[in-house]
């Protein structure tokens, strides 16, 4: 597929820039709230850092990739989602990022077009432009809930080789019902399309509930991460289940570009499974921070929101406002300290219309992000509630 033209542009991250910007506040004194990253505040658990704390007066693992780890995996998928899953299938990387270049690049060869949902994660679309592959954005609107369907799916044409599905899903946090996760998975089959399910945001909803693809796809892959609702970001530790016939080639792939992923994270994160009070705890204090952001944004007049039902993300439109996000984001940041994702990462058609809060912060820190915003429209929107 030599004579396909091939995008090797890949875009900025821009909330990547408006956090630079935030810590050049921060460095000149300035008070600054996070939440243009979807990164927890709290960190680790405490679990998982005495495990991490005692593992340090072990020898030096080096290379290393821990069994018990990741048959602690394969338990928790028997558990949450009765599904069995033989822990060779099982691959520990360096997060999520990783995982999902190895699927890819196992899946699908140069020139394959793989689905996405618009808007969706930035490195979706970023990744499989610089893998050579064509990423086939599918328009989602407040009609399909922000989310991908089996109906576009099955209408697509030319059919697409694979399919990236997200549950709940960057930047909407909306999760897809699981008749229609099942939907999906069967167009799939029937077509031909392999799939591939972000699920880091699993355990991350308020009230819907959230369905692995394994339980409709046994042979698709899954990524998740100790990311999100484990709250380890910077131990940069994830894991992708492979399908049986393909564990051989991505172990390949996994060895020669990324080795194996830190040896203390793994003993932190084998922990991190212990701590489920701990870090319920905060799933609890992230819905009163999304139902306290959701109230102020009301008040501001900012209502066209897409269904926020997991993740820590509020999504919302601010086309009263503006066209311009980007902008829109670097000057509430300069102005209040508040740093936020302007929508043209996850939309670059719309984007400029949107825009992302993360409310994975503390209470205190949710508190006086909205009293900010507040005083701020107060100042600049005066009729904008």
């Amino acid at each position: 597929m030599a004579n396909v033209p091939l995008s090797r542009d890949i875009e900025a991250f821009r909330a990547i820039e408006i956090s630079h910007l935030a810590r050049q506040l921060s460095a000149r004194g300035r008070s600054v709230i996070h939440m243009e990253f979807g990164q927890p505040s709290d960190g680790a658990p405490a679990g998982a850092v005495a495990a991490a704390r005692a593992a340090l007066d072990e020898p030096d693992m080096g290379y290393w990739e821990s069994v018990p780890l990741r048959k602690r995996i394969a338990r928790h998928y028997a558990e949450d989602y009765g599904v069995e899953v033989d822990a060779q299938r099982i691959l520990l990387t360096c997060g999520a990022s990783p995982a999902l270049v190895l699927a890819l690049l196992t899946a699908f060869a140069a020139g394959s077009r793989v689905m996405t949902a618009r808007p969706g994660y930035v490195a979706y679309r970023n990744s499989l432009r610089a893998l050579q592959m064509i990423p086939v954005e599918v328009e989602c609107g407040a009609a399909d809930r922000f989310q991908i369907s089996a109906r576009a799916i099955r209408e697509a044409d030319p059919k697409p080789d694979g399919l990236i599905v997200a549950s709940p899903a960057n930047p909407t946090g909306t999760i897809i019902p699981p008749a229609e996760l099942a939907e999906i998975a069967e167009v799939c089959r029937v077509r031909g399309i392999r799939i591939i399910s972000d699920e880091i945001y699993h355990r991350l909803s308020y009230g819907a509930e959230t369905h692995s693809i394994l339980q409709y796809d046994p042979d698709a892959f899954v990524i998740n991460s100790f990311s999100k609702y484990y709250g380890m970001p910077g131990w940069r530790l994830g894991w992708i289940v492979c399908p049986q016939a393909l564990v051989a080639d991505v172990r390949a792939r996994a060895g020669n570009l990324f080795l194996s992923p830190p040896s203390l994270s793994q003993q932190a994160a084998l922990a991190a499974f212990d701590c489920e009070e701990e870090l319920d705890a905060r799933v609890a204090m992230y819905r009163r921070n999304r139902e306290r952001l959701i109230a102020c944004l009301a008040k501001l007049g900012i209502t066209d929101i897409a269904p926020s039902d997991g993740a820590f993300y509020i999504y919302a439109s601010i086309a009263h406002l503006t066209d311009d996000s980007l902008s829109f984001c670097k000057r509430l940041l300069e102005d209040t300290g508040v740093a936020t994702a302007p929508g043209l990462d996850f939309d670059p058609d719309r984007g400029g219309r949107f825009i992302r809060f993360s409310y994975a912060v503390t209470t205190d820190m949710a508190r006086e992000a909205c009293t900010r915003i507040e005083a701020w429209f107060r100042d600049n929107f005066p009729n904008a509630g």
